[in-house]
């Protein structure tokens, strides 16, 4: 039993759900230890947590947890991925992983708190449910003291994946876009997930499978409704049903963007678990507590809401028609430059340049101009490619005025209209920071 002092490791701790249990858990004196890939990342949402480098999907044998096992009392899993960006990382990380975890803990009499999800299976409709299922199962047939705690679609402070989501749709000014309107949802406040998982390493929850949703679902609709009410966005003036023949074509684009290393709240698993409903059995914690978790309206009333949430939530949604427009123009820059070789070239052969290096130099900076518009759509590389476009955009001024100062005074404005793109990159780099 984790008790005060006693030490906790919680996987997938800078995460979503992992940051309100290190912080619900370090409220009550526990000495937490979190666990992840990033130590940077940790650094930065964890300040001052104790933190441990590790990535699961290198976590495969019992073997391989034993470092990391050492003086701990207890393991939470608050670790997930939604859908596989390579083959097979679904079933390491939540099965593979976990069953590995659960027979090292076995071993050291180690308690396992797993937070799996609502509807997790054999016979759930996606590998996401599916390989869920499967770690929970391992669990239970490793002999280890486990808590199974399976949440439906979790509301917190924060704003990550569905969560994002619905403050998303939530800012779309006059109108409100829904698809799988009628779609059933229970969801449960991030203060009842940490509390179950507090409760569960205090022994005050029995060991078992607890389905942790609130009695009654909402449509989607409602959700989305009660979500913009919160926010403090005026009702819609129409409600907008997004056909569901259009689902299919949004979740391919979503998807081959989660290649690129974006994590879209509209890829086809997300898509899928909407259509099959995010419901579960309330009345086993129920029973097991003596009252259930909070609806969703009383969620809502626990939650701050005010004009950073409000911004939050249009930020998110006018990130990715940003990146969408920097790409867009960066791109189209690059090929217009090859295009109108000649063109441009004779702006700096008329300054007294050489046609050769006039020519280089446009060749060279509409490629810089591509690569740019290229890299922005690389997750990974984003952010920097947004630095990059506003260095570039400053050279751009510094080299015009030096050189051909008197572009500044073209009826077209093209410096002038560099300035605009300059501030778009730079609160881009501001939008893309994750958490």
């Amino acid at each position: 039993m984790a008790e005060i002092g006693q030490r906790v490791l919680v996987l997938g701790a800078y995460g979503f759900i992992g940051t309100e249990v290190v912080g619900a858990l370090q409220a009550v004196g526990v000495n937490v230890t979190g666990f992840g890939r990033s130590t940077q990342q940790a650094a930065r949402v964890l300040p001052g947590v104790s933190f441990m480098q590790g990535d699961l999907l290198q976590m495969r044998r019992p073997g391989d947890w034993a470092p990391y096992l050492r003086d701990v009392d207890a393991v939470v899993n608050c670790a997930g991925l939604l859908q596989d960006s390579t083959a097979g990382e679904l079933e390491t990380v939540h099965h593979m992983a976990v069953a590995a975890l659960g027979q090292a803990c076995a071993e050291r009499s180690i308690p396992v708190v797993q937070v799996s999800a609502a509807g997790a299976g054999p016979e759930a409709g996606t590998e996401f449910m599916r390989s869920k299922g499967r770690g929970d199962a391992a669990l239970r047939a490793s002999g280890v003291a486990v808590w199974i705690l399976r949440p439906g679609l979790v509301i917190g402070q924060g704003a990550y994946g569905g969560t994002r989501l619905l403050r998303m749709l939530a800012a779309v000014p006059l109108v409100q876009p829904i698809a799988l309107a009628n779609a059933p949802v229970q969801c449960i406040g991030m203060a009842d997930l940490a509390a179950a998982v507090t409760a569960a390493l205090q022994e005050t929850l029995p060991q078992g499978t607890y389905d942790l949703v609130e009695d009654q679902p909402h449509s989607l609709e409602d959700v989305v409704a009660e979500t913009r009410n919160w926010l403090g966005f005026a009702p819609s003036k129409l409600v907008l049903q997004v056909p569901a023949c259009l689902l299919p074509p949004v979740a391919a684009c979503a998807d081959a963007l989660g290649r690129l290393g974006w994590r879209s709240p509209l890829r086809s698993t997300a898509i899928a678990e909407i259509r099959s409903g995010v419901c579960g059995n309330p009345a086993p914690y129920r029973a097991a507590v003596g009252q259930g978790v909070a609806p969703l309206q009383a969620i809502y009333q626990s939650l701050q809401s005010g004009r950073e949430q409000r911004l939050d939530a249009r930020m998110a949604l006018l990130m990715p028609i940003a990146v969408a427009v920097l790409s867009t123009f960066w791109l189209a820059s690059g090929l217009i430059g090859f295009w109108q070789l000649e063109a441009a070239a004779k702006v700096l052969t008329a300054a007294g340049w050489s046609g050769l290096i006039a020519k280089f130099s446009v060749l060279f900076w509409s490629l810089a101009d591509i690569v740019l518009g290229l890299a922005i759509l690389w997750r990974p590389w984003a952010a920097r490619a947004c630095l990059g476009m506003a260095a570039v955009s400053l050279i751009y001024l510094g080299a015009a005025s030096a050189v051909t100062p008197q572009i500044w005074a073209d009826p077209m404005g093209p410096l002038v209209k560099v300035l605009p793109g300059l501030m778009l990159a730079l609160i881009t780099h501001q939008l893309l920071e994750e958490r």
